[in-house]
């Protein structure tokens, strides 16, 4: 795992302040990680309380995007050029107890997989941006699957995704 403080500020306020797209080019990223999965040249990058990952044809951007409509898609699917890629987003508001129980969950994930991106803010050992990515075997061939979580310790919520890149 690749797991550091990160030298930057806070600055996402709230899991409702994300946006997610597709069609962002890259941003400047606080720390990336290049992973070669499935074929696939991967790259995580860490953007503050936010994520990009590139992998094949796909830039995903889980950001606080100026002038984009808020909120994340619960579902997105896009049929590419011999691809097919899901998304899902949950958002969470938990316990004290319940949010550094499941804190520290995610950082034990990220800490097991072999490809995994995961910073901390100053200021909170509980303020966490944390990205995993494993290859998968789908019905139809082969993929990618990652997983991404920010969390939000001044008010107890957890954004959790769930992404799917698989050859057609």
């Amino acid at each position: 795992m690749h797991a550091f403080t990160l030298d930057a500020p806070y600055l996402d306020t709230d899991a409702d302040q994300l946006c997610f797209s597709l069609d962002l080019t890259e941003r400047p990223a606080l720390a990336e990680r290049v992973a070669s999965l499935g074929g696939l040249e991967v790259r995580l990058r860490l953007l503050g309380a936010s994520h990009q990952v590139i992998a094949g044809p796909v830039l995903e951007t889980v950001a606080c995007l100026r002038g984009a409509v808020r909120g994340l898609p619960e579902t997105c699917v896009r049929h590419l050029p011999g691809w097919v890629y899901n998304f899902g987003a949950t958002t969470r508001r938990l316990t004290s107890e319940e949010f550094s129980a499941e804190v520290a969950q995610v950082l034990g994930k990220a800490a097991d997989a072999e490809h995994s991106l995961c910073g901390v803010f100053p200021g909170s050992p509980e303020a966490v941006t944390a990205v995993v990515v494993e290859t998968a075997r789908g019905l139809h061939g082969a993929g990618l699957i990652w997983r991404t979580w920010h969390t939000y310790p001044q008010n107890g919520q957890i954004v959790s995704t769930y992404s799917q890149l698989e050859a057609r």
